[in-house]
């Protein structure tokens, strides 16, 4: 199999980058070949990681400067700057709209399970807002989405192509059984352990490929467990800046090592839920995605 073809992304999906043009091609102009790999590659990331990144230095920023005398909570502003974020980003086609309609179905069920955990004890918020629902702020929805924005724009920037995937439908039922054990493992014992297994057992076989220079192909749980571990430490600037405090953990402690496999986890929820939008990249084992064709 061809590894190089027959997966680019969808056309739907790309738009305009300038990225190539005022990034990637001036640093590959100026810096020896076996150096501008490895810059452009650290580069792409940081610019799929943009929404992120942004509300990232929001929460930093706002923690830095807030007072409690001012007339707007933190929490209030947090989800105006979100907003603006996420509005700038599709009036300056820094993101697609079929990115956003992926961002949107995983605000949706993020801020879903927000709902569920904030209720059930498990972590809380500790400050006022008055966007706020069920103890909920409406900025966290937009946190699920940042990670939602990172794999589309991952996959789009990189032109990745997943090689062989396993059928669809398997990949669809892991992605709901991880979701709702979310969920159950309050009430049922909890399938982890049961989870990480299935995960590694159905794409273990499977390829993330791109090209940068040279053609790369890694195991997707690697690329998974990689991404993970960064979205660990992002989490780490909410519990140290206040902005959530877990059960059992004081204010501005940091999140166990643990909170890493929920991430590992949740990831594939991310991932699934992009190519129920997207499935163009994916090379479907006996079917070729959206054509249908063998």
């Amino acid at each position: 199999m061809d590894i190089r073809g027959g997966f680019g992304f969808s056309s739907t999906m790309q738009n305009p980058s300038t990225f190539e043009t005022r990034i990637e091609r001036p640093v590959r102009a100026r810096l020896p070949v076996r150096t501008a790999g490895p810059v452009v590659f650290i580069l792409k990331h940081a610019w799929a990681c943009l929404f992120a990144g942004l509300i990232l230095i929001a929460v930093i920023g706002t923690k830095a400067v807030w007072s409690s005398d001012w007339h707007i909570n933190r929490y209030d502003a947090l989800f105006g700057i979100a907003l603006a974020i996420q509005i700038a980003m599709l009036a300056f086609k820094l993101e697609t709209w079929q990115e956003a309609k992926v961002i949107a179905l995983f605000h949706i069920t993020g801020t879903a399970m927000e709902w569920f955990k904030v209720s059930a004890g498990s972590w809380a918020y500790p400050e006022d807002a008055i966007f706020m629902f069920l103890g909920v702020p409406m900025f966290s929805g937009f946190m699920y989405a940042s990670v939602g924005s990172y794999v589309a724009r991952v996959i789009r920037l990189f032109d990745l192509r997943f090689t062989p995937y396993p059928p669809f439908w398997m990949t669809v039922v892991l992605a709901v059984a991880i979701y709702v054990n979310f969920f159950a493992h309050h009430f049922v014992p909890d399938i982890r352990l049961v989870l990480f297994a299935a995960t590694a057992v159905l794409f273990w076989q499977t390829r993330v490929v791109f090209e940068l220079g040279k053609t790369y192909a890694i195991p997707l749980p690697f690329a998974v467990l990689f991404a993970s571990f960064f979205l660990w430490i992002a989490e780490n600037v909410g519990t140290l800046t206040g902005t959530w405090v877990y059960a059992g953990s004081a204010a501005f402690q940091m999140t166990s090592f643990s909170k890493m496999g929920s991430w590992y986890l949740l990831l594939y929820v991310a991932f699934v839920t992009v190519t129920i939008v997207v499935r163009n990249p994916l090379d479907i084992k006996g079917i070729r995605a959206i054509t249908g064709k063998p």
